[in-house]
């Protein structure tokens, strides 16, 4: 399967060649800052899986903690990636709200449900 994805003013392309390996709604604080709502949702897939098909100049990188990267579009904020290259430097997880190709399978988990906002 090849899912296609953009940010919102369609600066950055991308493609991800294959299935994820897992999904997940991420209801950490930091993920919820970062994309305003509820919950960040997101698929994680090998980096090798990943293949930016225009705008990667784009791509700003923000380091949230120490070794850990979030990907947002540089001119219209949109949040793309998520990365923990200490921990997991060969994998990368892709905002699925980002995702042109529907993605029609259900998110495989909760995370940092403690956090979760009570609204």
């Amino acid at each position: 399967m090849l899912y296609a994805g953009s940010c919102l003013c369609g600066g950055i392309g991308y493609q991800v060649d294959g299935e994820f390996k897992s999904t997940s709604h991420c209801h950490c604080t930091m993920c919820q800052k970062q994309h305003g709502a509820a919950c960040g949702s997101y698929g994680n897939i090998s980096v090798r899986q990943l293949e930016w098909r225009r705008g990667q100049e784009l791509l700003l990188l923000h380091e949230s903690t120490p070794g850990v990267f979030r990907g947002f579009c540089s001119t219209c904020g949109s949040s793309l990636t998520w990365a923990n290259q200490v921990e997991t430097p060969d994998r990368i997880a892709i905002a699925l709200g980002t995702l042109d190709t529907p993605y029609e399978q259900k998110v495989t988990k909760h995370i940092f449900t403690e956090s979760r906002v009570k609204w």
